[in-house]
C-alpha cells in the first residue's frame, strides 16, 4: 500500500480513512491506521483513539523501524482489552528526501481465523508464540492468548525443524516449528506421537497390502507360466521320445535291410539242400517197385530236418531283432550277444574274406541292461565297420572289465578311418561320411541308447589306419 499511495495522499485524513475502510473490508481485523513522519510525529490517523500530533520518537519500536525498515510487535491487550499487534513499515519520501512510517494495529482474530482453516486432526494444534514462549494466538485445546505456552521455547533455527518434546504435564509431543522472519513470532505445530505414526501405519498397511497382493499375483503368474512351460516341455519331450523311438525302429529296419542279402543267401543254402534231397527222395521212390533202403531214407530225412532247423534259427534271430523295441532290463551276457550280432554278418565276412575276431575272457560278469537296445548298438557299430573295411580287411572285438563297476566293449577295424575334422561330429544327427548312402542317424541313435543305458561311447580314428569304438557299460544299472 505504501508503494501505491503517495505520502501526501496518506497524510490526507479523508483519503487515509478510505484506505483504512478498503483494508478492513478486504482483510478484516484492522483496528487503526496512521502515518508518522521522520521526526516521530503522527501526521494522520484513523482509529478509535485521539493520536493526531502524538510523538513516538523516543519509543523503542520507532528506532527499530528506522533501522530495520519494519517492526512487528508482540501481541498485547491495549486499551480495549482485546489482543492485537502492531505492524509498522518505513517508506522513502522522494519529494522531501526523508521517510515516513505507516503504522497499523491488527486484531489477532485475523490470525486465529487463519489457524482455524488448517487441516489438522482433532488432537493436533497450531498456534504462534513469541520468543519468550507466550501464546500469541488462541490454541485449540488448552490455554489462551498471552498465557505461557505448555511446551519449552524451541531453539532458534533459520529452517523448519521437527523434534520430540514434552508438555508441562509430561505428555510426549512431536513439535514442528519455524521462526517467522522479521517478526517475534514462532509458528508451532503440536502432534501426539501416535497421530504422527498413524499416517505411517496406514501407509505401511497399504504398502504391505499392495506388496502381498503383488506377491500373490506374481506367484500366480509365475506358477501359471512355469506350469504352462513345463507342460509344453513335457509334451515336446513326449513327441521327441516318440520321434526317436520311431527313428530307432526305422534305423533297425534299415539295418535289417542291409543284412537282407546275406540272410537271404543263408536261407537259400538250406533250402537248396532241402530241394535236392526232396528230389532224390522222389527219384528213389519212382525208380522201381522195390521200397528204397530204410537207412538211406532216414539220412535224407535228417538232412532235410537239419536244413529246416537252420532256416528256422536264421528267421527267429531276424524276427527277434526286429521285434525287440520296448525297454526291458535283464541280465545280459555280452559274449553271446556279440556272437549273435556277428552271425548276421557271417556270410558277408565269408564272401569278402574279412577276418573277424572276438575275445571274451572267462569269468566275465553279466550286466543289467536292455538286450534289444544293446543288439542295435553293436549292430550299428559293426555295420559301419564292415562298410569301412576293404575286402580281406580285419575287424576285432574284445570285452574287458574296465573297473569293478564297468565293462568295456572295443570294436576296431583297419578301414579308411575318419577325418580329424569329422571326428567331433560323428554322433550328431544327420551327419554322415558315406555321402548319399548314409542317413546320419545310426551313430546318433547309438550314442543316445548308450547314454540312456548309463554308459559312454568313445571313438578314436586315424585316416587310412582304421577306427576304434569303445562302449563302456555299467554292470549294475543306475537308478
Amino acid at each position: 500500500m505504501v508503494k501505491r499511495e503517495s505520502y501526501e495522499d496518506l497524510c490526507d485524513q479523508q483519503k487515509l480513512h478510505q484506505t483504512f475502510l478498503d483494508l478492513k473490508e478486504a482483510f478484516g481485523g484492522f483496528v487503526d491506521l496512521g502515518v508518522i513522519d521522520s521526526d516521530g510525529n503522527q501526521r494522520s490517523y484513523v482509529g478509535p483513539y485521539d493520536l493526531l500530533g502524538k510523538n513516538y520518537k523516543e519509543q523503542e519500536w520507532f528506532h527499530e523501524v528506522c533501522i530495520r525498515g519494519v517492526h512487528v510487535s508482540d501481541v498485547f491487550l491495549g486499551h480495549r482489552n482485546l489482543p492485537h499487534f502492531v505492524i509498522a513499515v518505513r517508506q522513502h519520501d522522494p519529494q522531501n528526501g526523508g521517510f515516513y512510517i505507516l503504522r497499523a494495529t491488527i486484531d489477532t482474530e485475523v490470525l486465529d481465523s487463519y489457524f482455524a482453516t488448517l487441516d489438522l486432526n482433532p488432537s493436533s494444534d497450531a498456534f504462534l508464540i513469541n520468543r519468550k514462549g507466550v501464546l500469541q494466538t488462541r490454541p485449540r485445546h488448552s490455554g489462551k492468548v498471552l498465557d505461557q505456552c505448555p511446551i519449552p521455547t524451541p531453539p532458534v533455527s533459520s529452517t523448519t525443524k521437527v523434534l520430540e518434546t514434552t508438555t508441562t504435564d509430561g505428555e510426549p509431543r512431536i513439535l514442528g516449528y519455524a521462526y517467522v522472519e522479521h517478526s517475534p513470532f514462532i509458528f508451532v505445530v503440536l502432534k501426539r506421537p501416535e497421530d504422527v505414526m498413524k499416517s505411517w501405519v496406514l501407509l505401511r498397511s497399504d504398502i504391505l497390502w499392495l506388496l502381498a497382493t503383488s506377491v500373490v499375483l506374481i506367484g500366480v503368474v509365475v506358477l501359471w507360466s512355469s506350469t504352462s512351460l513345463v507342460n509344453r516341455i513335457r509334451e515336446a519331450d513326449r513327441r521327441r521320445d516318440k520321434a526317436l523311438h520311431s527313428i530307432a525302429y526305422t534305423n533297425k529296419m534299415a539295418s535289417i535291410g542291409r543284412m537282407a542279402a546275406g540272410v537271404a543267401h543263408e536261407i537259400n543254402n538250406p533250402l537248396a539242400i532241402i530241394n535236392e534231397n526232396a528230389g532224390l527222395l522222389k527219384d528213389l521212390m519212382s525208380l522201381d517197385d522195390r521200397p528204397p533202403e530204410k537207412d538211406r531214407l532216414l539220412r535224407i530225412a535228417d538232412t532235410i530236418l537239419r536244413s529246416v532247423d537252420r532256416c528256422s534259427s536264421i528267421t527267429h534271430r531276424l524276427l527277434g531283432f526286429a521285434k525287440r523295441m520296448d525297454p526291458a532290463i535283464e541280465r545280459v551276457a555280452l559274449g553271446p550277444l556279440l556272437e549273435e550280432v556277428l552271425s548276421f554278418h557271417g556270410k558277408e565276412a565269408e564272401y569278402r574274406r574279412i577276418a573277424v575276431s572276438l575275445n571274451v575272457p572267462e569269468g566275465l560278469p553279466t550286466i543289467e541292461s536292455d538286450l534289444g537296445q544293446l543288439q542295435q548298438v553293436f549292430l550299428n557299430i559293426l555295420s559301419n565297420a564292415f562298410a569301412a573295411v576293404e575286402d580281406e580287411g580285419r575287424i576285432d572285438l574284445s570285452i574287458e572289465l574296465a573297473d569293478e563297476n564297468t565293462i568295456a566293449v572295443t570294436i576296431s577295424d583297419n578301414g579308411v578311418g575318419i577325418a580329424a575334422g569329422d571326428i567331433d561330429h560323428v554322433f550328431e544327427p544327420f551327419f554322415s561320411t558315406k555321402g548319399d548312402y548314409g542317413t546320419g542317424l545310426g551313430l546318433s541313435i547309438t550314442y543316445g541308447i548308450v547314454q540312456n543305458l548309463g554308459g559312454r561311447i568313445d571313438v578314436h580314428s586315424d585316416v587310412g589306419e582304421g577306427t576304434t569304438f569303445t562302449v563302456r557299460l555299467p554292470i549294475k544299472r543306475r537308478s
